[in-house]
């Protein structure tokens, strides 16, 4: 557990900065400071830089303020701790287990813009579930651009991974009913699709989708079973339409949010899951193929917030 709190607290380093140093914490470690309103302001002002969103930062300061009003001695440790118990409390249902179901194959249909990082996730998310012991295959459904298909190639070369796929401009449909045949007749555990995400034609994107999931329904009515939608995390609280606009046409299940070690805009995952209220089932932490994540809730504050084991907030 160790490690994988490592890996949130490095993945958000580019988030944390001005939290800390509002909180009084140089070189790693929470000093003896006091807050006063100009730390409080510092604060303000970190949460909103992070993209942590009106209503979410209301909350947060809100009952900071409130401790410092009752007690003029607050220190910044102890304040870190308020604001990790609220934004815990804010992100209740966001970690939810993965479970997947009695159909073989599971099939997962990864949904997003271009640039979301639907590709190189789909392949992370396909090593993912081998490390897991699950058997996997890729299938390779964004045959409108040229680049994905040679993108995810690369990946499943990199990473052993079976992938079915076809030309430049080939149907997806087609690919997506190719794809589960192979992993009907393989017996594998999980499908992963990765999908189109031309957001510029709009209207054609969802028709598309929605024709994806007609052919897969012939093969099993339930499936896909999993619709998680991939959103760019660096691009903050403006991939909240984007989402809604996907959830509108496609009933999303769960959300996937990468590039977190890129952005110090971290904080926009609240307000995504606030929106929505839908599942975070991973994150994206890094380059490797093994910086994507199941989300924590417990990571994600203390490394926000930069607590360590130690100084877990009270009741968690």
């Amino acid at each position: 557990m160790k490690g994988l709190f490592k890996k949130f607290r490095e993945g958000l380093r580019r988030t944390t900065p001005t939290f800390h140093k509002a909180f009084g914490k140089v070189g790693g470690v929470f000093g003896a400071k006091q807050l006063d309103a100009a730390s409080l302001g510092e604060l303000e002002e970190a949460l909103y830089g992070a993209d942590f969103g009106v209503e979410t930062t209301e909350a947060i300061l809100d009952q900071i303020q409130a401790a410092f009003r009752a007690n003029r001695e607050l220190r910044g440790l102890d304040a870190a701790r308020i604001g990790a118990e609220v934004l815990r409390s804010l992100l209740g249902g966001a970690e939810v287990p993965l479970e997947l179901g009695s159909h073989h194959p599971e099939v997962i249909a990864l949904i997003g813009v271009n640039g979301s990082g639907k590709t190189t996730t789909a392949a992370k998310l396909g090593h993912y579930f081998r490390e897991e012991g699950r058997s996997t295959l890729l299938g390779a459904c964004d045959t409108f651009r040229a680049a994905a298909n040679e993108q995810i190639v690369t990946w499943a070369q990199r990473l052993d991974l079976p992938l079915v796929s076809s030309h430049h401009g080939a149907d997806a449909a087609a690919v997506a009913f190719d794809a589960y045949q192979a992993a009907d007749s393989r017996d594998c555990d999980v499908l992963i699709l990765d999908t189109a995400g031309r957001l510029h034609t709009k209207g054609n994107l969802m028709e598309e989708l929605k024709k994806i999931r007609r052919v897969l329904q012939k093969q099993d009515e339930a499936a896909p079973h999993h619709r998680w939608l991939v959103l760019d995390g660096s691009i903050g609280s403006n991939s909240i339409e984007q989402a809604r606009v996907f959830h509108n046409a496609f009933s999303l299940t769960g959300l996937i949010i990468t590039k977190l070690d890129g952005t110090s805009r971290g904080g926009a995952l609240a307000g995504i899951h606030r929106e929505l209220q839908l599942p975070i089932y991973f994150v994206g932490l890094g380059e490797g193929s093994d910086d994507l994540q199941p989300f924590s809730v417990d990571h994600y504050v203390r490394a926000v917030f930069g607590l360590e084991d130690d100084e877990v907030p009270a009741g968690s």
